[in-house]
């Protein structure tokens, strides 16, 4: 789909404005697909887990309540975001998780240091080819046999999903920069084999979902 996307600085003043309703905007149409994700997740308590791009954190605090013993981290672009995920982590009392601002594109972690990354709603942002450079990060991050969990506004599959790409194109701003995309290509150029892939909608916003290995040379 061609059209304008938002720079970096846009984003963070969209979320910035966005951040005291983004929770309902997320309820009415990501609910489904951040559950369908923690499933794809298996998160064994005591792993090492980074989400990247954590919002306000909705994602983050199934995370920590699964990984009570293990370490989450979590970055975002938006400090408001950030502030919104640190106070749902503080009232729910979910220890050990670390928040900061950060960038996708260079993760201020060391190489091969977790079991799980995951992220959703972060690539339906980007331009395409940033796609393989992020994932390649990933990579970096992750263990030999960590597992990558993935969820973006997908491409409409049925007419009446293909709502929102129309919104998208009277105004990125209305969608929070987000646009259809998907990454199966991206992926496997990146070094990664899609272990689960899945297709899904609620409200007529279309998502797609992966579960991802790295796919080391021998």
């Amino acid at each position: 789909m061609q059209a304008i996307r938002l720079k970096s600085d846009e984003i963070i003043q969209t979320y910035t404005l966005n951040a005291p309703v983004y929770d309902l905007w997320a309820a009415l149409t990501e609910r489904r697909a951040r559950q369908h994700a923690i499933h794809f997740a298996a998160i064994q308590n005591g792993e090492q887990i980074l989400e990247v791009a954590v919002g306000t954190g909705l994602t983050l605090d199934e995370i920590a309540r699964r990984n009570p013993d293990g370490q989450t981290a979590g970055i975002d672009l938006t400090p408001s975001m950030l502030k919104r995920a640190q106070a749902r982590m503080e009232r729910n009392q979910r220890q050990n998780v670390s928040l900061q601002v950060g960038n996708a594109e260079h993760l201020n972690f060391p190489d091969h240091h977790f079991d799980l990354v995951v992220n959703n709603y972060l690539f339906d942002l980007l331009p395409e080819d940033r796609f393989v450079p992020v994932l390649r990060e990933f990579k970096r991050v992750l263990k030999p046999r960590g597992r990558l969990v993935l969820t973006n506004m997908a491409l409409g599959q049925k007419r009446s999903h293909r709502f929102y790409e129309w919104v998208y194109r009277l105004n990125p701003r209305f969608m929070g920069g987000c646009r259809g995309i998907t990454l199966t290509a991206a992926l496997g150029q990146a070094g990664f084999q899609i272990d689960r892939q899945h297709y899904l909608t609620q409200m007529g916003f279309p998502s797609e979902l992966f579960l991802a290995t790295p796919i080391h040379e021998k």
